[in-house]
């Protein structure tokens, strides 16, 4: 015996509200993205953010109200949602690990310039050494 499974049809006059609400699905997203990142990166200012945030709140609505007229089922739409609220909070977990990243390696970038940079720098046969094991377990 074969499953069926049976999904209900799109109606031909919803076409054209779907496929605006998934493009604005897509829009305020990518506004979200950019907006915060900007922010983040120092090209906006913090007073920005707010307007990322409503793109967010946007993108979110819009998810929700093309679920809808797709007519997904209750978990899938759970499901979006949650994925929403996840997306709200990634990209400060990335600038966060970024910083704290910057933090604790920060001088190790200028030392390994200084190094690159002194023509007088002879490495240390430890030195020859630990950098041919790392090419050869690179390698391997």
């Amino acid at each position: 015996m074969d499953t069926l499974i049976v999904r209900p049809e799109i109606a031909l006059d919803q076409f054209l509200p779907i496929f605006v609400e998934s493009t604005l699905v897509l829009v305020f997203g990518v506004g979200y993205a950019a907006v915060i990142t900007l922010s983040k990166m120092g090209y906006f200012s913090k007073k920005w953010m707010t307007v990322g945030y409503l793109f967010w709140v946007l993108q979110t609505y819009f998810l929700y109200d093309f679920a809808v007229l797709i007519q997904s089922n209750h978990f899938t739409m759970k499901v979006l949602m949650v994925t929403m609220v996840i997306y709200l909070f990634v990209p400060h977990l990335y600038f966060h690990l970024v910083d704290e990243a910057e933090r604790r390696y920060g001088d190790s970038d200028d030392m390994i310039e200084d190094i690159k940079c002194d023509q007088s720098y002879e490495p240390t046969a430890e030195v020859i050494e630990e950098y041919t094991f790392r090419c050869d377990s690179a390698s391997a």
